[in-house]
């Protein structure tokens, strides 16, 4: 018992996942039952098939890992429906399962492994294809085995909704939640990363800042709701202008930062062509939110990163100054045309 008892511990203290747990468990359950063959499946009700999960053969009775089998048919199925956890007379009880026939089974016993809702998660089981009595005992032990494999089972659920809900939560904080953009925190991280590989692959950073024009005139004449539908419609025009590689975010309120890697030989070809993309793509008609809006385009500053320059946060200032320098050039534009 001591024995039992210090394997059965020691499974519990080391498991990390459901397979470290079953495997103990198996033998275990083998020397309890004294029946060759142990086996944890798990149950499909919906496709109408059963799987073997994890098995221990010992002797001449094998039942594959893997082993897939029409669930209607198996003896799992009937000892739940008759309330029949053990038999050493297959062949009486069931003689009509095929799968029984294919496996030679003659002693069988079984319980249910469920989930906390009560649902079937499948069937722990133990066989033999020689007539065994089953050791007093047993059952409880195959229940408390059951048990066991259950909360691990639910240990595993809600771990994979914890990595799940964390990879959610990971990716929000890089998103903007209006544009679904990346945001500036995300930026950024993109920014130091191409930096540092432009010191070793050759290439240079092209950055280009790009501020909405008479935006909140936007917002004032159409209210707030349309005037984010106009943020989100912006995006995808800029989205829509990128190149391969190219890397767009909402840098916040009405600007938006577009990031390119290109040959130091190119950047100015490649700088000049973005911006012209970009321009292009943002000065249209939008309908959004059940208005139709001509918008006359946003002021674009575009630098290429100079060879000294390592830090995001400068080249940001450089590219906001370059966009300044755009807008007043388009005011001045704008006054001349109008005299």
């Amino acid at each position: 018992m001591m024995d039992f008892v210090g394997v059965l511990a020691n499974s519990m203290i080391k498991a990390r996942t459901l397979e470290e747990l079953v495997r103990p468990l198996l033998e275990l359950l083998e020397a309890v039952t004294g029946l060759s063959s142990t086996y944890l499946t798990t149950v499909d009700e919906e496709t109408g098939y059963q799987h073997v999960l994890f098995a221990r053969n010992t002797q001449t009775l094998q039942i594959p890992e893997g082993l897939s089998v029409v669930w209607e048919d198996t003896l799992c199925k009937r000892a739940l429906e008759e309330g029949r956890p053990y038999t050493d007379d297959v062949a009486s009880c069931w003689g009509d399962s095929e799968a029984a026939r294919a496996l030679r089974i003659a002693t069988y016993a079984s319980t249910a492994v469920r989930n906390d809702d009560g649902s079937l998660y499948g069937t722990l089981c133990a066989a033999s294809d020689q007539k065994k009595p089953l050791a007093q005992g047993a059952e409880s032990v195959f229940r408390m085995f059951s048990r066991l494999i259950s909360q691990q089972v639910e240990r595993e659920r809600l771990l994979q909704a914890l990595r799940q809900a964390n990879d959610i939560l990971a990716v929000n904080a890089l998103t903007d939640t209006t544009t679904q953009l990346p945001n500036r925190r995300a930026l950024m991280s993109e920014m130091t990363r191409r930096l540092a590989a432009s010191e070793t692959d050759g290439s240079t950073l092209i950055v280009a800042f790009i501020d909405l024009d008479k935006f909140k005139a936007i917002n004032d004449q159409f209210g707030h709701d349309t005037g984010d539908h106009f943020l989100i419609a912006i995006g995808r025009r800029i989205q829509g202008a990128l190149r391969a590689g190219d890397f767009a975010a909402r840098q916040g309120g009405d600007e938006f930062v577009v990031i390119a890697s290109a040959p130091r030989a190119s950047a100015s070809e490649v700088a000049t062509a973005l911006q012209t993309r970009l321009q292009t793509a943002s000065t249209s008609r939008f309908h959004v939110g059940g208005h139709v809006i001509d918008y006359a385009g946003p002021s674009i500053g575009v630098i290429v990163a100079p060879l000294a320059v390592v830090d995001p946060e400068a080249l940001l200032v450089q590219a906001d100054a370059a966009m300044y320098a755009a807008k007043r050039a388009r005011k001045e534009a704008a006054g001349a045309h109008s005299r």
